[in-house]
């Protein structure tokens, strides 16, 4: 079980939607997530698929507020050429393989590293693995809240 006490509102509901709808002793596959069940946090959702070898990420889903963020679609992007910076430097995939290893979700409170906003400084958000045979993590969902230059959460859509 994962300590959630410091985590954004928005991302304990996910998570503990993600522990519902997970298999007794293995991880939920994309099958088990129902998309109706989080409505309101679907523009902060982006889903990414996972390719082992070589280690890859490509975007499946972008809501709204993360193309938003971006400044463009990325849809069908693999992350390290929609994000340049990502393929230049390894390491900043170090949280998503260790996700893909492990298996349990990682949440994160900090300055925004993969895309940058104008508006949004700091960020939190938290990847929640999926495995379609319940042990091999084939699916990364990620919930991002963005936060204002005076610290609030910008809730908006």
């Amino acid at each position: 079980m994962v300590d959630t006490a410091d985590w954004h509102a928005s991302l304990c509901f996910l998570y503990e939607y993600w522990r519902s709808v997970s298999p007794p002793g293995s991880l939920p596959g994309r099958q088990h997530f129902d998309p109706a069940a989080v409505v309101k946090l679907l523009p902060r959702l982006w889903l990414l698929d996972v390719q082992r070898e070589p280690f890859r990420l490509r975007y499946r889903l972008a809501g709204t507020r993360i193309v938003e963020a971006i400044g463009r679609e990325v849809t069908g992007q693999w992350l390290d050429e929609a994000h340049p910076h990502v393929g230049a430097d390894p390491a900043s995939l170090e949280r998503y393989r260790q996700v893909v290893a492990s298996g349990v979700p990682s949440r994160r409170k900090g300055r925004a590293t993969l895309f940058h906003h104008n508006d949004y400084k700091t960020i939190e958000n938290a990847i929640f693995p999926f495995a379609a045979d319940g042990e091999n993590v084939d699916l990364l969902m990620i919930c991002t809240i963005f936060y204002r230059g005076d610290g609030g959460p910008d809730l908006a859509g």
